[in-house]
C-alpha cells in the first residue's frame, strides 16, 4: 500500500541551485569562491535527492504542496520512483559538469563566466523541478524555467551563429510550451485534474471521445519538442554553437531528458498503458520513434563536425527511449526508464571528450583528429567507452537497455515483433558513424606528423570524464548503482502490478 509522506525534502533539493544562483552573482568577482559555491550546492542537492531513495523504495511517495490554483490543480511536488530517477541523474551529473566547466571555461578564458554559472544553476533548478513535479501544472512552470534559463547558455558566445542558434532554440521551445499549456488545459477540462496517477487518470477515457483523446496526445507530443523527435529536431544540432558544458547539459542532463521524461509521464501517468493500447497510440508512437531513429542516424553519418555528429546521435537515442515506452510492455518501459540515466552518463562522456579535444588541440572536425588518441589516450579511451554504449555493445550500460528493448518487442507481440530487426539496423548505423572516429583517433597517422604540443586536457576536465566513463561500465555489471534498477522496478510495479 502506497503511503504519502509530507516532507520539505523535495523543496530543499530544488532550492539548492536556486539559492546558489544568487550566491554566484554575489561572488562573481571571486571565481574560486563562486565556483566553490556551485560545487557545494551540487553536492548538497545530490545528497538530499539520494536520501529520498530508501523512502521511495519502501513504497512511499514524498509530497510537498504549497497552494491550490484551481480545484484539482495544486502547485507542489510529489516524488515517486520515476521522478527520483531523473532527479538523481540530473543532480549527480551537475557535480561533474560543474567540475568540468571550471577546467573548460578557464582554459579557454571564456567571457561572462559568472553569467554562465548563474544560468547553469537555474537550468538545474528547472530540471529537478520537472523531475519532482506532482502534476502537469507544476511541471509546466519548471519546463518553461528550463527553456528560458538555457537560452543565454546556447547564445553564450554572442557570435552571429550563436545568437541565431539561440533564437531558433527559443522559437521551437517556446512554441512547444504553448502546446504543452494547451494540452494541460484540455486534460483539466476532460478530467478535472492534472495530477500524475499510476496507470493514468481514471476518468479521462470516460469523459473524452476517442478522437479528442488522440488529438490531445498529438498536442502533448508537440508540447514535448524538447525530446527532439523528427521533424521538430533541428534546434538541437543548431544549439551546438554553445560551449561544450552547455552541450552536455542539453544532451545528457536536463533539456532533452525533460522532453522524454514528459512523454513517459503522459504515456504512463496521464493516459496509462491500457488506454494507450485501446487507442492504438502505442503503435503510432513506435512508428514515429522508429522513423526518427533511422533518419537521425543517416544524418549523423554525414557530419564531420564531432559535436554535430553527437547531436544527431542524441536525437537517435532519445527516440530509443520513446520507442521503449511506446511498446507498452513491462520490459519496454523498463528499458525506457533505465535508459534515461544510462544514456545520460554515456552521452555526457562523449560531449566532455569532444570539449577536451577542442581545448587541448583546437580540433572540432573528425577529419582533423588523426592520431589524437596517442596524444590524449585517457580522453579517447573514455570516448570509446561512450561510443560502445551508443552502439549497444558490452561491457557498457547501453547493452543492458537495448537488451530490454528487444525483449520488450517480443513481450508486446503482434506487429511489434518486427522491430528487433529494425533495432539491429539502427545499432549497425551507430557503429558506422562511431567506429570511424575511434579508428581515426587511434590508427590513422596525421599527415603533418601531428602537433607535439597536444596533450591531455586539464585535470578538472579529465576527472569528470574518467568518472562518467567508469560509471557507464559499472552500470553494466551493477545496474542498481544509485538505486537505479530498484527505482525502475518500483515505478513499473506501480504502473503494471509487477512483471507478468
Amino acid at each position: 500500500m502506497t503511503v504519502t509522506i509530507e516532507s520539505m525534502q523535495p523543496t530543499f533539493a530544488i532550492m539548492c541551485p536556486a539559492i546558489v544562483s544568487i550566491l554566484i552573482l554575489l561572488f562573481g568577482k571571486w571565481p574560486n569562491i563562486r565556483e566553490s559555491w556551485t560545487l557545494i550546492a551540487a553536492i548538497a542537492q545530490f545528497l538530499i535527492v539520494i536520501s529520498m531513495a530508501p523512502v521511495i523504495l519502501a513504497g512511499n511517495i514524498i509530497e510537498c504542496t504549497f497552494f491550490t490554483m484551481l480545484p484539482g490543480v495544486d502547485f507542489g511536488f510529489s516524488v515517486d520512483a520515476f521522478g527520483l530517477i531523473f532527479a538523481i541523474t540530473s543532480s549527480f551529473l551537475w557535480i561533474l559538469v560543474s567540475l568540468y566547466s571550471i577546467g573548460y571555461m578557464r582554459s579557454l578564458n571564456e567571457h561572462a563566466q559568472t553569467r554562465f554559472y548563474f544560468f547553469f544553476a537555474l537550468a538545474i533548478f528547472g530540471a529537478v523541478g520537472i523531475a519532482m513535479s506532482g502534476n502537469l501544472f507544476t511541471m509546466f512552470i519548471f519546463y518553461e524555467i528550463l527553456t528560458v534559463s538555457t537560452y543565454p547558455l546556447v547564445a553564450h558566445e554572442q557570435t552571429p551563429v550563436a545568437l541565431a542558434a539561440g533564437r531558433k532554440y527559443l522559437a521551437y521551445l517556446l512554441t512547444s510550451g504553448t502546446f504543452f499549456l494547451a494540452a494541460i488545459v484540455l486534460t483539466y477540462y476532460f478530467s478535472g485534474t492534472t495530477d500524475f496517477v499510476n496507470g493514468g487518470i481514471p476518468n479521462l477515457a470516460s469523459e473524452a471521445s476517442r478522437t479528442a483523446l488522440m488529438v490531445l496526445f498529438v498536442i502533448f507530443l508537440l508540447g514535448f519538442m524538447k525530446a527532439a523527435w523528427m521533424p521538430f529536431h533541428s534546434w538541437l544540432p543548431t544549439a551546438m554553437a554553445a560551449p561544450t558544458p552547455v552541450s552536455a547539459l542539453l544532451h545528457a542532463v536536463a533539456v532533452v531528458k525533460a522532453g522524454v521524461f514528459g512523454i513517459i509521464r503522459v504515456v504512463c501517468y496521464i493516459y496509462g498503458v491500457d488506454l494507450m493500447s485501446a487507442l492504438g497510440l502505442g503503435l503510432a508512437l513506435v512508428c514515429l520513434a522508429t522513423f526518427t531513429l533511422i533518419v537521425a542516424n543517416l544524418f549523423a553519418l554525414a557530419q564531420d563536425n564531432l559535436k554535430r555528429r553527437l547531436a544527431y546521435s542524441t536525437i537517435n537515442q532519445l527516440s530509443l527511449i520513446i520507442f521503449g515506452v511506446a511498446l507498452l510492455s513491462y520490459e519496454g518501459i523498463e528499458g525506457a526508464m533505465m535508459h534515461i540515466p544510462f544514456h545520460g552518463f554515456m552521452k555526457i562522456t562523449l560531449f566532455m571528450c569532444a570539449g577536451a579535444i577542442m581545448v587541448a588541440s583546437g580540433k572540432k572536425n573528425i577529419s582533423e583528429m588523426a592520431g589524437i588518441g596517442k596524444k590524449m589516450p585517457v580522453t579517447m579511451i573514455a570516448f570509446t567507452i561512450g561510443a560502445l554504449g551508443m552502439c549497444a555493445l558490452p561491457p557498457t550500460a547501453g547493452y543492458i537497455t537495448h537488451h530490454l528493448f528487444v525483449h520488450g518487442c517480443e513481450e508486446a507481440g503482434g506487429s511489434m515483433t518486427i522491430f528487433p530487426y529494425i533495432l539491429l539496423i539502427v545499432a549497425i548505423l551507430d557503429v558506422m558513424y562511431f567506429f570511424p572516429i575511434i579508428y581515426t583517433a587511434f590508427f590513422k597517422k596525421s599527415k603533418d606528423g601531428g602537433d607535439r604540443r597536444i596533450q591531455e586536457a586539464p585535470i578538472f576536465m579529465l576527472i569528470p570524464i574518467a568518472i562518467t566513463a567508469t560509471v557507464s561500465i559499472i552500470f553494466y555489471f551493477y545496474p542498481d548503482l544509485f538505486y537505479i534498477s530498484d527505482l525502475v522496478h518500483t515505478a513499473i510495479s506501480g504502473l503494471m502490478g509487477g512483471h507478468p
